[in-house]
């Protein structure tokens, strides 16, 4: 039997943060998929996974994530996932292929920070 993760979800200054702890596999990916996507409201910026606290990832908690930042792209959201650099978490990413496909950071204040100044950059004028 798997264990559950834990979801914590917190928004300050627009960013969304969930951090996770536990294991993401085939049981229980879905719902964490839910959880997440319901906690994001539309005016976010967008959306920060905190993987520091996760023991086990499998090939379902791979696609949950990158199917995460493809839902949260329609909604013109960012994803930021943090994964400490030797953590487990990390080198599934990285065996995935998903560091260079995915925005990576070490900690929450390093995502939160990027996913706000991409957003103060200056938009071109219309037309």
């Amino acid at each position: 039997m798997t264990e559950v993760p834990n979801l914590i979800i917190a928004g300050e200054n627009g960013v969304v943060v969930a951090s996770l702890s536990g294991e993401i596999d085939l049981s229980n990916a879905t719902e964490i998929t839910d959880a997440l996507l319901g906690g994001v409201p539309n005016e976010a910026l967008g959306l920060v996974i905190d993987l520091s606290g996760v023991s086990y990832l499998d090939s379902a908690g791979v696609r949950m994530l990158a199917e995460l930042d493809h839902r949260l792209g329609w909604r013109a959201q960012a994803l930021r996932i943090v994964a400490p650099e030797e953590s487990r978490s990390r080198r599934v990413l990285a065996i995935a292929g998903l560091e260079r496909v995915l925005s990576l950071a070490t900690s929450v204040e390093t995502a939160r920070s990027s996913m706000q100044e991409s957003n103060e950059e200056p938009q071109p004028p219309p037309g």
